[in-house]
Parts: structure tokens; sequence; C-alpha cells
């Protein structure tokens, strides 16, 4: 991807507002009908990997649900996308820290879309700090409310909906795989989620229910503007082994990969590691 100036902009952050915007609507992707008749949940679905998730699945032949926190825009134009290629979308508002929230969307997406087949846990946070005692109870609750409460509470109301040949995809990160000496408790968060993902792989392996976890090194999306300082944005991914960031479009295919049957019946409990060239055991 092309060079980024010094940017910053509020929480959660804007697609519209990034330069240069990142290569997230899988314009050169050609499905092969691999998701079709499925029906998916993307939570933090309306930009960054979740956009060019919602896409590929769409183009997959997926039906697809998506939330998001409060971008509106973001959200309508990735629907916009899906349904240009042929697909329905629907969208959800709302704070996955929230308990009822995580539920209802679940609760609406089978309505709206007639079931659930693929659920992909995307959403989540990040605070940087220089000192982990600049860490308080609000930031450290907020944190796992967001990156794993909400995705066990998710995941227990979509295995009412879930059957044999299903699919849950959990996001992780390389920091959770390796830690990070200013995102300490996303880390912390991040970890708990892909041990989480080796334990659920089990449990619910006799419901013929496969459980993923695609842990992306560093990506050009709004999270990094809306949560770094501008400094950090200018160099952000260049001490990845390959020099650069990936755009969301890199990432998005780890994610078909484990939604299709076709491809990855036989893998589950697995992290798949799309991180420019950053060698760890998966």
């Amino acid at each position: 991807m092309s060079e980024r100036p010094a940017q910053s902009q509020s929480y959660p952050g804007r697609t519209g507002e990034m330069a240069p915007e990142p290569r997230d609507e899988m314009r050169d992707y050609l499905g092969s009908d691999q998701l079709r008749g499925r029906r998916a949940l993307i939570t933090g679905g309306d930009s960054g990997i979740g956009r060019a998730t919602a896409v590929a699945f769409a183009k997959e032949g997926a039906d697809v649900a998506i939330t998001y926190l409060e971008e509106d825009d973001d959200a309508r134009h990735t629907a916009s996308l899906v349904e240009d290629a042929g697909r329905r979308c629907v969208t959800f508002g709302g704070d996955m820290a929230e308990e009822r929230q995580c539920r209802e969307v679940v609760e609406h997406t089978v309505r709206q879309l007639g079931g659930l087949d693929v659920l992909v846990l995307h959403h989540g946070t990040q605070t940087p700090v220089k000192d982990v005692r600049e860490i308080d109870g609000e930031q450290l609750r907020r944190t796992f409310e967001v990156n794993v409460f909400s995705v066990f509470w998710t995941i227990q109301e979509a295995l009412d909906h879930m059957g044999p040949g299903s699919s849950i995809i959990i996001t992780g990160s390389i920091n959770g795989l390796r830690g990070n000496k200013t995102l300490i408790d996303y880390s912390a968060s991040k970890g708990a989620v892909m041990s989480l993902t080796a334990s659920l792989a089990q449990n619910l392996m006799d419901r013929e229910i496969r459980v993923n976890c695609v842990a992306p090194g560093p990506v050009w999306t709004p999270l990094i503007p809306a949560t770094f300082d501008a400094e950090r944005v200018e160099s952000f991914g260049k001490n990845a082994p390959m020099g650069r960031a990936a755009d969301p479009d890199e990432i998005a295919p780890s994610y078909v990969f484990f939604a299709s049957n076709r491809q990855s019946s036989y893998y589950t409990g697995q992290t798949l590691v799309p991180a420019g060239g950053e060698i760890h055991p998966g």
C-alpha cells in the first residue's frame, strides 16, 4: 500500500477520513460459490477487515448481517457493496459491550436471514498506554467487555441456531501471540479469545461446528488512526518483515477459507496468522 501521512481521528474511526483509504472492497475478488446459500453474521463488519470479509462472503454466495458501533456511513457503504454482489445485507448498530446487544443481533440475524451458518466475531477495541499503571478499572473492564465477554455472549446465543457444518471464526491478533508493550490489556484480551478458540473447537466437535481463529498482523483500518497518535500512524506496519501494513483485502481470504467447508472441513481449533512474514506457531 502507499505511504501514509501522520494523521489521527476520533474513535471509533471512519474510512472516509483515512489517507489513503484502505483497500477494503474486494474489487478484484472472484467468488466460486463456496458459501452459496449460507447466512453469515459478521460483528464489526462496517469497515476494514470486517467490510472486506462481508464483501468476499457475498461474492461467494452468502447473505450477510453486520454489526457496528456508530459508523452509519461505513455500514451503509458495506451493505451497498454486498448488495452489488447480489446478496442481502442487514445492519445492526449498537455497543457489543452490552450482553443484550450481543444476543439481540443474533436473534435479528436469524429472523431476517432465515438462519445462521457462519459467525465471524471481529469487533474489538484498543487503547495504547505507556505504563501499565495507566490502565484503570474502567478501561480494563471496557476492553474485556468488548473483546472477550461479548464473544462469549454472542456465541452462547448463536449456538441455538448453528448445526453441523457451521463455522465460527474469531479474530485474534499477532499481539495475542507475542504481546505488545503499549497494547497491554488489548493483547491480554486477544490471548484470551485465542485460547477460547481452542477450547470451543474441542467442546463443539461432536456437534460438527468448527471454530478457528484469524490473528492478523498490522492492518490499515480505521481503528489505527482512531487509537494511535499521528506519529505512530505514520510508521505503522514498518516493523513487519515485509516492511508495511496489510490492506483489509489481503486478510479477508483467511475468513473465506475458514467459512468454507469445501476448503477447511478438516480444520478446527486452528489459527491463521497473516502477519507479513512474522513467524509464530499456529
